[in-house]
């Protein structure tokens, strides 16, 4: 290791010097952080999806992927209950987004994770997806969700990392704010 060489240091399984350096790079140039993520998904039948992710992009670089997720719904809900459902799968991207965070945001602040577990609910009332009352909305009016933490940080550092995931989750972002989907319907 020469002089001027940084020591990597791992804390909650996040090397916090290799963070440093993606931070310091994508600041000294913001295309470095744009990320782009797409995914395709196939109807199989019934109410069972599959969804192809192949690959995705940092700074304008392609890197591939290959991972399949199977989407179905209950069987009281006319599905073959062989998958987690469309409202497990957002809650579970939204949990393992703000999971992420909490962890990389305890990391650099010297604090040791024990556990860390969030916990989701919503209620729907399936007479806005349904379309029997149209006074009723398709989707959820909210969603409550519990952390449970636990480490060697203080109340205050814990509640601190609270509110920067609250900030900076891209995922807690796109469901507690209104984002805009542009929709191209293309007719075969």
């Amino acid at each position: 290791m020469t002089a001027t060489a940084t020591r990597s240091t791992t804390l909650n399984g996040i090397d916090t010097q290799a963070l440093k350096d993606t931070m310091a790079a994508i600041k000294a140039d913001h295309a470095r952080g744009i990320a782009r993520f797409s995914v395709t998904t196939a109807w199989k039948g019934g109410t069972v999806t599959e969804t192809a992710i192949k690959g995705w992009s940092l700074g304008g670089q392609d890197l591939p992927k290959d991972f399949t997720i199977r989407i179905d719904e209950p069987a009281e809900l006319l599905g073959t209950n062989t998958a987690a459902n469309p409202q497990e799968n957002l809650m579970a991207a939204m949990n393992a987004c703000m999971a992420a965070t909490y962890v990389a945001a305890c990391a650099m602040q010297g604090i040791e994770l024990e556990s860390l577990e969030i916990e989701t609910t919503g209620e729907l009332d399936l007479r806005g997806f349904l379309g029997l009352n149209a006074a009723i909305p398709a989707g959820y009016e909210g969603v409550d969700y519990t952390v449970r933490i636990k480490g060697d940080g203080t109340e205050e550092q814990f509640r601190n990392v609270h509110q920067w995931v609250r900030k900076t989750s891209p995922n807690y972002y796109n469901l507690a704010n209104a984002i805009q989907l542009n929709a191209t319907l293309v007719i075969e």
